[in-house]
């Protein structure tokens, strides 16, 4: 494996790109929030850091004036991009990801609270292990309780029985989903390295890394990119899951979105097999 190390970049930067379609204002309002408090964190260590913060606006972003205005009372410069249309969220965020020239790169969901100190934290295990290219955080619920969103590679069956079957039939799978979900490695306290597969919902690059690997793949308009991409980074260089860095996760599954995000939850599925290979039980 060749690993990709720490560029030359003179300024201490980090970009993050949040995409949004029809998003919840509030929520949204309450992640750019939870980012500006983590920056003071940061440049209260870092002075010289800066943050760079990309919406892109795959359709019907509100008014946020108000929003931008406290991230830039920080000292965070902000931008959006719009007018593309909905192109999906990988190519959204590549948009953003394209645009950057920072150390590191923040891909964030628009339903995420970011922890005070997780920037810090980050920042300080990036330069530390120099051989890491992608971290993945501790991702809570709202009951305060792990989100197991790291991933062993998955099986069409695991896939199934997580995503759309009742809870009732999903407890005669504990064990398999356990596997899975990588419970027995995945915890409050313990680096984990190198899991196989991590949520896009949070990923934190290098941002040399991300632009070798071209960003996402934009073949996949909605799920499966960050399993495509956390696959593809391996290549490159490690990934280490970081309990220190803490953050909320407000998301749902497909299966609670409709019948349109579940047509396109198996429109994805099917691309990533066929690249990556099938596993069917």
């Amino acid at each position: 494996m060749n690993i990709t190390r720490e560029p030359g970049y003179e300024i201490e930067s980090l970009s993050v790109s949040v995409v949004v379609y029809r998003p919840d204002v509030q929520q949204l309002a309450q992640t750019l929030n939870s980012l500006a408090a983590a920056y003071d964190a940061l440049k209260a260590a870092r002075p010289a850091f800066e943050l760079d913060i990309c919406l892109v606006d795959n359709g019907g972003l509100p008014d946020m004036t108000a929003s931008l205005d406290a991230l830039r009372a920080h000292g965070a410069t902000s931008s959006i991009i719009a007018g593309q249309g909905n192109v999906g969220y990988g190519r959204g965020h590549n948009l953003a990801i394209e645009r950057a020239a920072s150390r590191y790169h923040l891909v964030l969901n628009p339903d995420i609270d970011v922890d005070g100190q997780a920037l810090i934290r980050a920042v300080e295990f990036f330069e530390s292990h120099p051989d890491v290219g992608l971290l993945t955080p501790r991702i809570g619920d709202e009951t305060g309780h792990i989100q197991y969103l790291c991933r062993r590679y998955p099986t069409l069956l695991d896939l199934f029985v997580r995503g759309f079957m009742p809870a009732s039939v999903r407890r005669f799978f504990t064990r398999r989903l356990a596997r899975y979900e990588m419970q027995d490695v995945i915890n409050e306290r313990d680096i984990v390295w190198d899991p196989p597969i991590v949520s896009g919902c949070f990923m934190l690059f290098r941002t040399s890394v991300l632009k070798k690997l071209a960003g996402f793949d934009p073949r996949y308009f909605l799920y499966f990119e960050d399993y495509d991409l956390s696959l593809r980074t391996h290549e490159v260089t490690r990934i280490a899951y970081l309990p220190a860095v803490r953050v909320l996760h407000h998301g749902g599954g497909a299966a609670r979105k409709g019948s349109a995000h579940i047509r396109m939850f198996a429109a994805s599925a099917f691309k990533f097999f066929n690249r990556f290979g099938w596993k069917w039980l």
